[in-house]
């Protein structure tokens, strides 16, 4: 596909023209931000695009504070693919997880949106994922080791749900299918929140979605964490053990929600965005707000965030191939 061909390049050209923005602010504030969002309202990201948004207003960047307008379904690739017709001048950007432009490049052959037809703005913050069962598996289930003989043993049962087809959590639980040699049933849903609500009625046995999105339901007993993706466990589930602890590194992964703008932004525009994202991001009542659905704060340069998303694109071009899905579109 053309678009992965020109990949590469484009971060290296997203990277330099962060690297060449001029230090002075937007020559007139805007009057309102808008973040798209591609999950539902109540999810784990929903929380970064809103916190940001309300601490964007009375800045150089904005008069007033963000809104936040959610476009559910395709993994978050209706919120990416809208940013293409944005205007340019910084008044729209769309918080989208890296793998939707560092992995759906792989997976979907007719992505309706190229890597460069956006431009990095920052980081938001950092997620781990995690696989949880619920009412459908036996309560003698609780631990992954016992979760895979269940499924083994139960292959018509043995199903997992995550927020779409292609997204970050479904190539974790299709990894660890793989590298366990135990067959799992993909049940894609329109973002975390129908999956879980399914997980916990028993319509589904288990879920791969953020860590974060389960907290208040492990608490109250309904659902059980066994396994997250992180490269060291999650400092809000301490007591659960990542997967590679438990013997399957590749199903690794610390994945973040990222700030991106149209293509052709102004550079002083991409300045005037970033300062006052990261600067929302240090406040102390976004960072509490945030640990609460378990993701981590965090701010980036536009550069850095580039040569986060070149590493993940990089990394994840072999495991796609081994694994073997291509979505139907």
């Amino acid at each position: 596909m053309q678009h992965r061909r020109h990949f590469l390049h484009t971060l290296g050209s997203a990277a330099l023209l962060g690297g060449l923005a001029p230090l002075s602010a937007l020559a007139q504030a805007l009057d309102q931000v808008k973040i798209m969002y591609g999950f539902p309202a109540g999810s784990a990201g929903d929380s970064v695009a809103r916190r940001v948004a309300e601490k964007l207003g009375g800045t150089p960047y904005s008069k007033n504070p963000g809104f936040v307008e959610n476009k559910p379904g395709a993994g978050g690739r209706i919120a990416v693919e809208a940013l293409k017709n944005a205007p340019t001048d910084g008044s729209v950007l769309t918080l989208a997880p890296v793998s939707a432009l560092s992995v759906y490049p792989y997976i979907y052959p007719k992505l309706a949106y190229r890597p460069e037809d956006v431009t990095q703005v920052s980081i938001g913050a950092i997620m781990f994922h995690g696989l949880a069962v619920g009412s459908a598996v036996p309560a003698e289930v609780k631990t992954l080791k016992d979760f895979l003989a269940w499924a083994k043993a139960n292959p018509a049962q043995a199903s997992y749900g995550s927020p779409g087809a292609g997204s970050m959590p479904h190539l974790l639980g299709a990894l660890l299918g793989l590298r366990s040699g135990v067959e799992l049933k993909h049940v894609p849903y329109r973002g975390t929140v129908p999956s879980i609500t399914d997980l916990v009625g028993g319509q589904i046995a288990a879920a791969m979605n953020p860590s974060g999105d389960y907290l208040q339901y492990m608490k109250a007993g309904r659902v059980r964490v066994l396994a997250t993706s992180g490269r060291k466990r999650s400092p809000y589930l301490p007591d659960v053990p990542t997967f590679t602890e438990l013997g399957y590194p590749d199903v690794t992964s610390e994945e973040w929600f990222g700030f991106y703008a149209p293509a052709r932004t102004p550079p002083a525009a991409i300045a005037a965005a970033n300062a006052a994202i990261t600067a929302a991001l240090k406040d102390k009542s976004v960072i509490d707000a945030l640990a609460l659905v378990g993701l981590v704060a965090n701010g980036s340069t536009p550069q850095e965030m580039a040569a986060d998303q070149k590493a993940e694109y990089e990394r994840w071009g072999p495991l796609v191939k081994q694994i073997g899905f291509t979505a139907e579109s």
